[in-house]
């Protein structure tokens, strides 16, 4: 038997719809007149609608109906804070501290950071907002002995941006090592996050570098139905393996659905194609 394709049609209505017609907030034509138009079952409909609630295109609200979403916010690789790169996108940020403590380094971080196991490290997660909406839950490690004041006054005078900081030790952050993967969100970065029935996420595991230095570690996890990644591409260089690749890889954990790519500058090639966002 042929597949049913029926739900295609429909759903590249509600595109044309969405994309063309309708504005964030409207709310899309009811089952009942989608049914109608296309000769099709209720079931046909809301497999069209499903697939643009997936997308991010569409969201339901329980005993409302379904509504245009936002547009997504196109998530380039480059080097720069959250708040800086939200306000770049003319959004208002903030980022809530949601823990901070001085710790033992996990070996796997201690050799992301190329410290010692064991060695004290700062531990601080985030939560970042935009325009009133959470958009990212971040966790990052940051060595004790390189920065060894950053929790002072915490939580109530922790700074808004860690690159910042790091310029100000004398460490300027000027490239950096990314491993992307997509998967399902935890019931606690789900909570967090407020995600709906949607709950894939991207997940960002990150080294950032001052010259041979390693500044930080972080893992974030970025709510799928706002973001798309956006990576410029160049001609290809000569094959590099990044420094970190295995701990990075093995760092994005999740329990990933999609592949993971990662992004890499090893000391003395051109910074131009490695910046990377943080």
């Amino acid at each position: 038997m042929a597949p049913d394709y029926k739900h295609v049609r429909v759903r590249d209505y509600l595109r044309g719809l969405v994309t063309h017609e309708l504005a964030v907030g409207d709310t899309i034509p009811s089952e009942r007149e989608l049914c109608e138009r296309f000769a099709v079952s209720r079931m046909t409909v809301r497999q069209a609608i499903d697939a643009l609630v997936n997308e991010g295109l569409l969201h339901r609200e329980q005993g409302r109906g379904t509504f245009v979403a936002p547009p997504r916010t196109d998530m380039e690789l480059r080097l720069v804070g959250f708040g800086d790169d939200m306000r770049r996108r003319g959004m208002t940020p903030a980022t809530e501290l949601l823990d901070a403590e001085t710790v033992d380094a996990p070996w796997d971080v201690a050799e992301s950071l190329e410290l010692d196991p064991g060695a004290a490290v700062h531990h601080v997660q985030r939560l970042g907002w935009a325009d009133g909406r959470p958009m990212a839950l971040e966790e990052t490690w940051i060595p004790a002995a390189r920065f060894p004041d950053l929790l002072d006054g915490a939580p109530d005078a922790f700074p808004e941006s860690l690159y910042a900081t790091f310029r100000e030790h004398g460490h300027d952050p000027d490239w950096g090592e990314d491993t992307v993967a997509a998967s399902d969100a935890s019931a606690h970065e789900a909570e967090l996050l407020r995600l709906g029935p949607a709950r894939t996420v991207l997940r960002i595991a990150r080294r950032t570098f001052a010259g041979e230095v390693a500044c930080a570690f972080s893992r974030s996890c970025y709510r799928a139905d706002r973001y798309t990644l956006w990576v410029p591409l160049t001609a290809p260089n000569p094959v590099v393996t990044p420094r970190a690749h295995a701990a990075a890889s093995a760092a994005v954990g999740g329990g990933t659905t999609g592949g993971a790519t990662t992004v890499s500058a090893p000391t003395g090639l051109s910074r131009t194609t490695q910046e990377v966002r943080r």
